[in-house]
C-alpha cells in the first residue's frame, strides 16, 4: 500500500505530518517505509527522513536523489549541473519498495517537495507520480486565515488530475486557535468532510511538536491522526 504526501506550499508541516501519519500507522500494526524521492538543501545525514526517524525511530527509509541548495528540486539540479529524476525511474523504484515484504502489511508513505505543483522532475510533480503509482494523496494545510482557499485550490487541482484524496492532515494546529483558524478547523473537520469531493479530515498536529522527545512524538501521534479509511486494519 501507498500513499503520497504533499501539502497546500512550502514550510506547512509537511514532514511533521509524514512522521506522525508513519507513527500512527506503525502503532496499528502496519510495516512503514518511508520515501524522500528528492531532497534539497541538506548536508548528508540530515534533511526530512533524518527528522522523521528522529520523531519516531522508523528507520526504513529511502532517498532517490538529493541536490545541494534549498530550491525547487528542478531549479537545484540545474543550478547543481546534476540530472533530474525520471518520471517512470522512480515510479519503479518506490513500486518495487512498496512489494519488498507482504503487500498487505506494508505502508510507503511517499513525501513530495513544496506544494502539489513543484516540479520533482523535468515536467512532472507529486500528482503525477501518485498517478503513476495508483496512490492516494494526503495533503498537509495550514490552519489559519486563507488556509480554505489554499486547500481548496490544492484539491481541486488533484481531482482534476484524476487522482484520489485520503484526507487532510493540519500541519500545525496551535493550542488556543484565534477565531479564523477555529472556524477554519470546523470547516476542515465536518463529520461529512471538506470541500466539493467531501475529503475526510485526518487530524491536526499541534504546534511544536516537532520539539517533542521521540516517546512523546509517538504516543501523541496515533491520537493526534486517524488513517484514511483504506489503510485502517
Amino acid at each position: 500500500m501507498i500513499l503520497c504526501m504533499t501539502g497546500t506550499g512550502t514550510d506547512v508541516g509537511k514532514t511533521i505530518a509524514t512522521a506522525a501519519l508513519a507513527a500512527a500507522a506503525e502503532h496499528a500494526g502496519w510495516h512503514v517505509r518511508v520515501a524522500k524521492p528528492i531532497q534539497t538543501g541538506e548536508p548528508a545525514g540530515h534533511g526530512d527522513l533524518a527528522t522523521v526517524e528522529s520523531l519516531t525511530g522508523i528507520s526504513d527509509l529511502h532517498e532517490c536523489a538529493r541536490y545541494p541548495e534549498p530550491l525547487a528540486p528542478v531549479m537545484a539540479a540545474r543550478r547543481a549541473g546534476m540530472p533530474t529524476l525520471d518520471l517512470a525511474d522512480v515510479a519503479a523504484e518506490l513500486t518495487a519498495l512498496s512489494s519488498l515484504s507482504d503487500a498487505t502489511s506494508t505502508l510507503l508513505l511517499v513525501e513530495g517537495a513544496g506544494g502539489l505543483m513543484v516540479e520533482l522532475g523535468e515536467g512532472w510533480t507529486i500528482a503525477d507520480l501518485a498517478w503513476e503509482l495508483s496512490a492516494p494523496l494526503v495533503v498537509t494545510t495550514t490552519t489559519g486565515l486563507g488556509s480554505l482557499n489554499h486547500a481548496l485550490l490544492t484539491l481541486e487541482a488533484i481531482e482534476r488530475r484524476g487522482v484520489g484524496c485520503a484526507g487532510l492532515i493540519g500541519g500545525s494546529v496551535p493550542a488556543d486557535p484565534d477565531l479564523a483558524t477555529g472556524l477554519t478547523l470546523e470547516e476542515f473537520s465536518a463529520s461529512d468532510g471538506f470541500g466539493p469531493t467531501r475529503v475526510p479530515w485526518l487530524g491536526g498536529i499541534p504546534q511544536g511538536a516537532g520539539a517533542l522527545t521521540q516517546e512523546e512524538f509517538v504516543r501523541g501521534a496515533h491520537q493526534w491522526i486517524s488513517l484514511p479509511r483504506e489503510f485502517n486494519r
